[in-house]
């Protein structure tokens, strides 16, 4: 993990908060769990899915990782529990459950 990231907290002093809604460099939110924010969770079911990788491209958060062509467990530590995999799945691989 960089050491250059803080963590952000209510021990934070405010000089240290930048303003919201701005992006100072691309690609930071892997060094940020914000998987904490969701309130469905999807369910991958390995036994129903057929690796055709529908789900894949449509994650907004690219919590879908994929080794060796097979797609694998979610990374919760990022995925927001949007549902849209679940919408695409045709095979009823990936099911919402309320909750973290």
């Amino acid at each position: 993990m960089r050491t250059d990231v803080h963590t952000i907290n209510e021990q934070t002093r405010h000089q240290d908060l930048t303003e919201g809604l701005m992006m100072f460099a691309a690609g930071t939110s892997k060094y940020f769990q914000t998987g904490e924010w969701r309130t469905s969770t999807p369910v991958f079911h390995a036994d129903q899915c057929r690796q055709c990788m529908l789900c894949v491209p449509v994650c907004p958060d690219s919590s879908i990782p994929v080794t060796d062509g097979k797609r694998e467990e979610f990374d919760y530590d990022h995925c927001k529990g949007c549902g849209i995999c679940a919408n695409v799945c045709p095979f009823g691989a990936i099911t919402m459950r309320e909750g973290r």
